[in-house]
């Protein structure tokens, strides 16, 4: 079953929104990809935005919430259910128009096209 892209899921980050993700390290299913730049918590709009720095470019990159499998506080890190090579590829991050909706649907179609249980451990 797909899950709603920008939604965390249940288990991962429940009802008590106080941990904040900025700084956190980012590891996607083959190795880590940068760290937290910035997260959202809202209901139906939830993502992170992940500095890249030197793996690719230091661009940033837009992952919708659901693409997280796991939070680990007290390591400091975000594992992904996407690839490097999957997060590479996503649409370019645009730092004008990240919080548009038309920016948001083309980032929700890129990831949405991937299968719920797929590289990850969802």
């Amino acid at each position: 079953m797909q899950p709603d892209l920008w939604n965390y899921r249940s288990d991962i980050y429940g009802d008590d929104k106080t941990l904040d993700l900025a700084g956190y390290h980012v590891e996607a299913t083959d190795g880590k990809i940068g760290s937290v730049d910035e997260a959202t918590y809202d209901v139906g709009e939830s993502y992170i935005v992940v500095d890249t720095g030197p793996w690719i470019f230091g661009k940033k990159v837009m992952l919708p919430a659901s693409t997280v499998t796991r939070i680990d506080p007290q390591e400091r890190r975000v594992y992904l259910a996407r690839t490097k090579e999957e997060i590479k590829n996503a649409p370019e991050f645009d730092e004008a128009t990240f919080k548009e909706p038309t920016y948001r649907k083309t980032v929700g179609d890129y990831y949405g096209r991937f299968p719920y249980d797929g590289p990850g451990t969802f």
